[in-house]
């Protein structure tokens, strides 16, 4: 049996954003145990020329939504990337969400040569649907799902890779 576009990034993308979910509010109990304002831990980051937890959280919803969109054809729905709190980027996780699992198996599958043209600070980039998933949403995704786990871990929350990974 072979693997459709829909099920190669739906499932992947839902999983991932309901696993930071998680990681963010273990990080958050972090602070209110600690007794320290935990939006403090949502301007953390590793290094200085890193972004900090918020964007991270921000890149990741966005490329799961814009990932579907994008191989469905259709506009990405836009965020305004304004969260100030945990409470809003748990919401934003959630739009993203809802968002993702309003497409259908048939919106994305057969998106493999789809074209697919993004705007990035260096300019177009242009990719076939297949991969676009894989070599550019997929990986960043995962890269900035894991700088949020990073920071939160390095800033003390009581976080494994368990939390990470998620249930199977």
């Amino acid at each position: 049996m072979t693997l459709s576009m829909y099920q190669a990034s739906v499932p992947v993308f839902l999983r991932a954003l309901n696993n930071l979910q998680h990681v963010l509010r273990r990080g958050e109990a972090h602070a209110e145990a600690r007794k320290y304002d935990a939006s403090l831990l949502l301007q953390g980051r590793l290094t200085v020329d890193m972004l900090p937890l918020t964007r991270q959280v921000q890149i990741a919803t966005d490329m799961a939504k814009n990932g579907c969109a994008r191989l469905a054809g259709v506009d990405p729905l836009k965020f305004e990337d304004n969260e100030a709190s945990f409470a809003e980027l748990h919401a934003r996780i959630e739009r993203a969400v809802d968002y993702i699992k309003s497409f259908q198996p048939e919106q994305i599958d057969g998106s493999e040569t789809r074209a697919v043209t993004i705007k990035t600070r260096n300019g177009e980039q242009h990719f076939e649907g297949q991969g676009y998933l894989l070599h550019f949403v997929i990986p960043n995704l995962f890269f900035h799902c894991t700088a949020a786990y990073a920071i939160l871990r390095e800033a003390g929350a009581d976080l494994g890779k368990a939390d990470f990974i998620g249930k199977a």
